[in-house]
């Protein structure tokens, strides 16, 4: 069964898919359809579309507000997307923010469904447990970014 996130997520994403790249709902609206309380929505908004993951979410606030969520074309290939990526990842990435990262690639088919499994074992919390907790997120990271790197090479 899907976790109500990934359910919001691609019930948006398709909404974007549907309407040229850009998807217009409210939060209540939304919520309402899903069966969630509006806080969900914006947790999915501020976790799965941010700008490192290729989108721009605007809104406005008040009675008659709105969120606009725009995919950015501006990447013309696969290796662009992956460095944009690779540019935005901060100090640390948590498995969330990977597997997030993954997904998205697989839907922009960077990479096939074997090497998004193999790459998700490798930085994921099991593959870390010898790593001091604290220290987790960036080894992750540092480990993603190798991966990554090595991507943009084959591309």
């Amino acid at each position: 069964m899907a976790k109500l996130s990934d359910v919001i997520e691609q019930m948006i994403k398709d909404m974007i898919d549907a309407n040229e790249g850009v998807a217009e709902i409210t939060r209540g609206e939304l919520a309402n359809k899903v069966n969630c309380v509006p806080s969900q929505i914006t947790y999915v908004l501020s976790t799965r579309f941010t700008n490192g993951q290729g989108y721009i979410v605007e809104s406005r606030r008040g009675g008659g507000g709105w969120i606009r969520i725009r995919r950015v074309d501006r990447f013309h290939d696969a290796a662009s997307y992956v460095m944009h990526v690779l540019n935005s990842i901060g100090d640390g990435v948590s498995q969330q923010e990977a597997d997030v990262y993954l997904k998205n690639f697989l839907d922009y088919d960077i990479i096939d469904a074997e090497t998004a499994g193999l790459m998700q074992a490798a930085i994921s919390d099991r593959a870390l447990t010898r790593v001091n907790a604290a220290d987790r997120k960036t080894v992750r990271m540092d480990i993603l970014k190798n991966m990554l790197t090595e991507l943009v090479v084959r591309l």
